[in-house]
């Protein structure tokens, strides 16, 4: 298989050039992160598919999460012709990542999943559809990098539709200036019935990468293989009474398409931790920063002060009230992660030099 086929282009091209000019005396050659298996990775190369592990010295320079290989990133390796393995020394500097905040305690980036075109926000249309979830997978796509697109899957079981596009299809008009996905394509799909699934694969073309990102039972591995055009992923009914998911699809995995483009599909998020900047914020909430500008005062907390913009577009009716209490939720949720990157950042400077002194110490100590 050709490397541009895997979504190989000149970006990746010339970093891998710099890299192997500035290390001359080995032979490299490329890969691509197809599965990750807990420090393991399965890797799609011109030769064949093939297992690889990172170096030692890529584990030691390590310092998060985000510093080892995800699904979707191109990797410098040297193949050990040994049963197909590889050593990952490298990670070709990334077009875009979808981050989350790692699951525990621990302030960390997450990167779920690199070098993504396009996002399909998969949403269901069914009970549990929900407008603030979408505002959240939003911000997080606007911070990858990548062009998100909003599916709305199980048309078939939406009793009104056209109430649901009210709320979020992205038309600018003075009236309707707090939608959801502003300015964001929006895609009516049904993967059981085979509806709308042309539209979506006219995003899937030769050498470009699509992931699906949603939560659980709204139907992301269906569309997956509705795209392959087989049963590949597994898929399961959703719980009846509140149609909440089930977890299928147990790891993040990087399929080729018959279209000749490449296709992510991930495990369910039912709840995904923010890691984003302000830029995002903004533009996810482009309304409510317009009218937040607008106030009178410049520190107005937009809650009981006169002429606030905020507050009068609520009471006329042109600014949802869920979508600003949401808006605030978000500013609250990415100011303390901010003061958590902070001193997180403090740690690992301060760990930086402790063992820079520490290797300083050993130097002078053997010359002695």
């Amino acid at each position: 298989m050709k490397l541009e086929q895997l979504g190989w282009n000149d970006h990746f091209a010339y970093a891998f050039e710099q890299y192997c000019n500035a290390h001359p005396s080995h032979s490299y050659t490329v890969g691509r992160v197809a599965v990750e298996h807990r420090g393991a990775y399965t890797l799609y190369t011109e030769q064949g598919d093939c297992t690889a592990e990172v170096t030692g010295k890529l584990r030691h320079q390590a310092i998060g999460l985000a510093d080892f290989p995800a699904v979707g990133d191109w990797v410098v390796i040297q193949q050990l012709h040994l049963d197909q393995r590889a050593t990952i020394h490298h990670i070709l500097p990334r077009t875009s990542k979808f981050s989350r905040r790692a699951v525990g305690g621990a302030t960390d980036e997450q990167v779920v999943a690199a070098n993504v075109d396009t996002v399909f926000l998969v949403s269901g249309l069914d009970q549990d559809f929900n407008p603030s979830r979408i505002e959240r997978y939003l911000l997080l796509t606007w911070e990858s990098g990548a062009n998100p697109v909003l599916v709305l899957n199980k048309a078939d079981l939406c009793n009104d539709l056209a109430a649901v596009l009210e709320q979020i299809e992205a038309v600018q008009s003075r009236s309707h200036s707090g939608e959801i996905a502003f300015g964001v394509p929006v895609v009516v799909v049904s993967a059981t019935q085979h509806q709308g699934l042309d539209t979506l694969k006219s995003y899937c073309q030769p050498g470009q990468t699509v992931a699906l990102l949603g939560s659980s039972g709204v139907g992301k591995s269906t569309l997956t293989n509705q795209l392959l055009g087989t049963n590949t992923q597994a898929v399961q009914a959703v719980r009846k009474g509140d149609d909440r998911g089930r977890h299928t699809t147990t790891h993040r995995e990087l399929l080729r398409l018959p279209t000749g483009g490449l296709i992510i599909d991930t495990p369910g998020m039912r709840e995904i931790q923010v890691w984003a900047g302000d830029d995002p914020l903004q533009a996810t909430f482009a309304d409510i920063e317009a009218l937040a500008e607008a106030c009178r005062f410049r520190d107005c907390q937009h809650t009981h002060e006169p002429g606030c913009r905020v507050q009068e577009a609520i009471a006329q009716g042109t600014l949802d009230r869920r979508r600003f209490a949401n808006y605030q939720k978000l500013q609250r949720e990415l100011d303390h992660l901010s003061r958590q990157q902070d001193q997180r950042s403090q740690l690992v400077e301060k760990e930086r030099w402790k063992r820079i002194t520490k290797n300083l110490r050993s130097h002078y100590k053997q010359r002695s």
